[in-house]
């Protein structure tokens, strides 16, 4: 791709680096950008650099927050009994946007994948044992994707926690096989989080 200008080049190649993004893409945003009033841009420009210095993570479930414990677990409405580990925020939207669970998170920041280096210590997996240790928690929730990852992430959680008197659900099946979480229809997912099985029950599917 060729370009008449090196500022305008070096804006689609950072552009680019998006996830999703490619140059043709990255391309057509930096020019509806440079038909923007430059005060549009200085907005975009202002928030992306206050997000990054300013987002903090929670420190109960580490979602991501503007304060040090957010909104859902500051929350005395929300049964903080039970927990619904997820991957990421993206998960804690899609289910929030569900309306059906009232309980509180667990933001794991990925899932086991060996192939991509992803083991369990680089997981926040430590902090959710110590929540169960507490004894104040009665159900832990798996709601990561129906992957292999998410299986291998799942089975490894119900090792550590087996031997604490809790109870281990997943979330029923409604969601395909190797389908993400976070793109599945609010129906099909609240269903899921309503209708969730014993963890035992789904490991005779992994």
């Amino acid at each position: 791709m060729e370009f008449s200008s090196k500022l305008l080049e070096k804006a689609v190649n950072e552009m680019a680096q998006l996830p999703g993004i490619g140059k043709r893409t990255a391309l057509r945003l930096v020019l509806h950008l440079l038909k923007q009033p430059i005060e549009q841009t200085q907005y975009l420009s202002q928030a992306l650099t206050t997000m990054r210095e300013e987002v903090k993570f929670c420190k109960n479930c580490h979602n991501i927050s503007d304060v040090e414990v957010c909104e859902i677990c500051s929350n005395i409405s929300r049964n903080h009994k039970i927990i619904c580990v997820v991957e990421d925020i993206r998960d804690v939207m899609a289910i929030e946007n569900t309306n059906q669970f009232k309980g509180v998170y667990h933001v794991l920041g990925g899932k086991i994948s060996p192939i991509d280096g992803v083991g369990p210590s680089q997981l926040n997996i430590t902090t959710l044992i110590e929540k169960v240790q507490t004894g104040i928690v009665e159900e832990i929730i798996f709601a990561l994707s129906s992957t292999m990852e998410g299986d291998t992430t799942n089975f490894y959680l119900y090792k550590q926690l087996k031997n604490f008197e809790i109870k281990t659900s997943t979330i029923a099946r409604g969601i395909a096989v190797g389908d993400e979480l976070e793109y599945a229809d609010e129906v099909t997912l609240g269903r899921s989080i309503v209708q969730r099985v014993p963890f035992e029950n789904s490991m005779k599917n992994i």
